[in-house]
């Protein structure tokens, strides 16, 4: 059952995006910013836990986990270091995920020859 809500969630996260692709006039970079921040706005409210427990890799995974590890991180920092964890915890919490991305970018970059389009 864990495999089936996976899907479904992220399947209907995926296809309310593509939506609003189709629907409106957001550029993709817009709507990415909106889904961290809905993302943290969620876990801030304290329903994201639930939601993850729930929808396990369906939740986490798309842009939305993202930004609960954002204010995950946030809230650890300002709990340890005060104001300025509010600037580094971000920053900490996600740069493991942003240095594999670049990574594994790279190297996919390396092995498939990109080449600019015209």
């Amino acid at each position: 059952m864990d495999y089936f809500n996976a899907f479904w969630v992220g399947g209907l996260i995926c296809a309310l995006v593509q939506i609003l692709m189709e629907k409106t006039k957001m550029m993709p970079g817009r709507i990415m910013v909106l889904l961290v921040v809905t993302g943290a706005a969620v876990s801030a409210l304290g329903f994201y836990e639930p939601f993850a427990e729930f929808a396990g890799a369906g939740a986490s995974v798309p842009l939305l986990g993202f930004g609960n590890v954002l204010m995950k991180g946030v809230k650890e920092a300002v709990d340890e270091k005060g104001l300025l964890g509010l600037f580094a915890g971000g920053f900490q919490a996600g740069a493991v995920g942003t240095c594999a991305a670049l990574v594994f970018g790279y190297l996919a970059s390396l092995i498939f020859n990109p080449k600019m389009k015209k």
